[in-house]
């Protein structure tokens, strides 16, 4: 399989949250884990990041059972650590104590080494009105667009 040909996207990630830090972070999986997100059945639509003694575990992310699994096989929605440097988790670990701050996946994708690597970022809540300004400027790019075109 090609590096970067899995495409499974968190694509709410922008429009509910202003993105502040990225980061890039490898995940411990299990054998028929990983063959299920090669084959695409994974969704990260809602998921969510928490801190627990000193480790960033993903939540709510649900891969779908190997279909050719024996009896070994794993549960959808269990929680799944991610491997990040330290460095990283202490920076982490101080933006979430402050209230409103998350961390969301954005981006799931197999590396160059064959790797299953998830992007995520510290993100902040949008308030309605930032929402709608966003709606109204994709709009107005969306008709000059049309325009251009004529």
């Amino acid at each position: 399989m090609k590096p970067n040909e899995l495409n499974i996207r968190n694509k709410r990630a922008r429009f509910e949250y202003h993105l502040l830090d990225e980061y890039t972070a490898g995940m411990q999986l299990s054998g028929t884990e990983v063959k299920s997100i090669r084959s695409g059945k994974a969704s990260i639509l809602e998921a969510y990041c928490i801190m627990h003694n000193g480790e960033v575990w993903i939540r709510n992310m649900h891969i779908s059972e190997y279909s050719n699994a024996s009896f070994y096989t794993h549960k959808p929605r269990s929680d799944r650590k991610l491997l990040l440097s330290k460095k990283e988790i202490v920076r982490i670990e101080k933006f979430l104590q402050v209230k409103g701050n998350t961390l969301i996946p954005l981006k799931m994708y197999i590396s160059e080494k064959g790797w299953v690597k998830i992007d995520i970022a510290c993100a902040q809540g949008k308030k309605l009105h930032d929402k709608r300004h966003d709606m109204k400027e994709r709009d107005d790019r969306r008709e000059m667009d049309r325009a251009m075109k004529k």
